[in-house]
């Protein structure tokens, strides 16, 4: 009789290949004797985005690679969810299943903190301000709205003034060591730069903070929605505009804080930790996005070139990025080095690849690992000409789904494919000013940054862009998607597609 070979799924049998690098960093890891994690050995730390893509796995980093000793999470009540229902759902994330193994009690570190970054004073209570102040040794900033089409009042409240109001919380806590402020690369991407070099330095902003505070707190919405258009003429959405002018408060505000911003480009899926391709619905609304409904046969058609480059960076490299930037600050600080550091976290300076490498590479090898999901064969056409997306996208996208919705109403099923058309039509138009432009990032202090490592800690907070296998992390990035998804149905794609981000 034949002996039966039980065969492991690509899928898995690739993910274990990469996991095992693990295992030298765990290692290291477990000593907790590396200079970085000295540092933020009994450390305090306050933390704003908690409850975002970015903020999760910054929580679930430093938890398992440093002995800090609390974590003071700010959240909201939100859809009828307190903020203990919000943290108890946050911390049921795969995301944090190594670190449960690792240290079963880590939630003993966790201190949840009621409030809203878009009110005064973050929403905090007198206790919970006082205590902040009191214990606090490090700020990480990085709440903010990514939605491009968010008001500009709402992208004003968050990221402007909760900017200048987690600076002044900053500003009051007695053992401060060091702020992080989390911007984005693209604050300064505006339409005359396009091409041109994007240094790790403070850029004029285009309106003072405190008059764009006063507008949106004060002039009618639908007075600030009208000459939106007008003050944002040189940036392609509100997210931008309002983190170019939240930088200026860093600049001026944070000046006599032991201060420093963090940049990073389009944040895609883990390339290690705390396993590879780990993803989450929130960055479903950009790169990802994109790489969802190509891999499942939705998408054909993109409104780039094959030529354009493809700027992503690991949201484990970021989180990496942000802790050694925190450790750099306080130490530089500690030698009378003032002057804030600025530093991009981008990959195509020292590791570029295009858009079509990677909708090339994603289209081949998304087919080795389907999803029940899937609805068509996976092809995209890459077109820079405005009148060739309007037609592809009617011949490929809308014209079938229309199609299929009248099948759909004929066996009484609900119709749901033409929007669906219409959303994927709407995100390609509203990615395409970062799909078909290039800036040059300059990241020489990020790069400086990793340098100043010891070797124990280069393994440990990892984020050197030029060693990044962009054929190997796009498997996992597929993959990533592919566990995120498999649970789900179509429906999926039109909450996924309701808002647009980077």
């Amino acid at each position: 009789m034949a002996k039966v070979v039980e065969m492991m799924d690509p899928a898995q049998e690739f993910v274990a290949k990469v996991a095992a690098r693990m295992k030298p960093l765990n290692e290291l890891t477990a000593r907790g004797t590396s200079d970085v994690q000295q540092f933020y050995n009994g450390v305090n730390v306050f933390l704003t985005g908690g409850s975002g893509y970015l903020g999760k796995q910054l929580i679930e980093k430093l938890l398992r690679a440093t002995a800090v000793s609390k974590i003071f999470v700010l959240l909201r009540s939100k859809k009828g969810k307190s903020v203990e229902q919000r943290l108890s759902e946050i911390l049921e994330d795969p995301l944090y299943d190594l670190l449960r193994e690792q240290q079963p009690y880590f939630t003993q570190r966790l201190v949840l903190v009621s409030g809203d970054i878009s009110e005064l004073r973050l929403g905090l209570n007198e206790k919970d301000w006082n205590t902040i102040t009191e214990q606090v040794d490090v700020v990480f900033h990085l709440a903010a709205t990514t939605r491009f089409d968010e008001p500009l009042r709402v992208a004003t409240m968050i990221n402007i003034r909760g900017t200048r109001e987690t600076l002044a919380l900053g500003k009051a806590c007695k053992k401060l060591k060091s702020f992080v402020y989390v911007s984005t690369a693209y604050s300064h991407a505006c339409i005359d730069r396009i091409g041109k070099d994007l240094l790790e330095k403070f850029y004029k902003s285009p309106i003072n903070p405190e008059t764009m505070i006063q507008m949106a707190e004060t002039m009618d919405e639908a007075r600030l929605n009208d000459i939106t258009p007008e003050l944002i003429s040189n940036w392609p959405n509100t997210y931008t505009f309002s983190k170019s002018i939240a930088e200026e408060l860093a600049h001026t505000i944070g000046n006599d804080l032991p201060l420093c911003v963090v940049r990073p480009s389009i944040v895609t899926s883990s390339i290690l930790e705390p396993n590879p391709g780990w993803v989450d619905m929130s960055c479903m609304y950009g790169a990802s996005g994109l790489m969802v409904t190509i891999g499942l046969g939705i998408m054909h058609v993109m409104y780039a070139g094959n030529s354009n480059i493809a700027e992503f960076i690991p949201i484990d490299y970021v989180n990496n990025a942000i802790v050694i930037a925190g450790w750099e600050t306080a130490r530089r600080r500690a030698t009378s080095e003032n002057k804030t550091r600025i530093y991009n976290v981008c990959s195509t300076a020292r590791n570029l690849a295009t858009w079509g490498y990677h909708r090339n590479f994603a289209e081949k090898e998304a087919r080795k690992y389907p999803t029940p999901m899937m609805v068509a064969y996976q092809f995209v056409l890459h077109t820079e000409n405005p009148i060739l997306f309007w037609i592809y996208s009617w011949i490929l996208h809308i014209i079938p789904a229309y199609i299929i919705d009248g099948i759909c109403i004929m066996v009484g099923k609900e119709r749901r494919y033409a929007k669906l058309a219409k959303k994927l039509y709407r995100m390609s138009k509203m990615l395409t000013f970062f799909l078909r432009n290039y800036w040059k990032f300059d990241d020489k202090n990020t790069e400086a940054l990793y340098n100043s490592l010891s070797k124990e800690d280069r393994v440990i907070f990892n984020f050197d862009v030029t060693n990044i296998d962009w054929q190997e992390y796009a498997i996992s990035w597929i993959i990533g998607l592919r566990n995120v998804l498999r649970f789900d149905d179509l429906d999926l794609m039109n909450r996924l597609l309701s808002k647009d981000r980077i």
